[in-house]
């Protein structure tokens, strides 16, 4: 490859990167690892399906460079229609509900000791 070349690919890669950062944020569309701490759904699991069409997807600016993101509520919705992923979501879901039960257990027994 000659450096002309060389050059174009470097201002096409400067263009990209100038767009990706333009890009507005839109509320709702996540990453993919907020998508996986969310959902249950596993980070190769979203891969197939973004790139299979089943869900949307694009790049974005990101700390360490362009990253993917989703949109989380095309995620939940792929993920309740898939019975292993609703296992998965609900799973998740039922662990949450218990560990805010726990933390109001937990408030209740200080105040009765008059921890607080």
């Amino acid at each position: 490859m000659d450096q002309a070349a060389d050059e174009t690919t470097g201002d096409e890669w400067d263009r990209l990167l100038s767009d990706l950062a333009n890009q507005p944020v839109e509320e709702g569309w996540v990453t993919l690892e907020e998508a996986v701490a969310a959902t249950g759904v596993s980070r190769s699991t979203l891969r197939s399906w973004y790139r299979s069409g089943r869900i949307p997807a694009r790049m974005v600016a990101g700390v360490h460079g362009p990253q993917r993101i989703v949109p989380l509520a095309a995620v939940i919705d792929r993920a309740l229609g898939s019975t292993r992923s609703r296992r998965q979501l609900e799973q998740a879901r039922s662990l949450q509900a218990e560990v805010e039960e726990l933390r109001d257990r937990l408030d209740r027994v200080e105040r009765h000791l008059g921890l607080t």
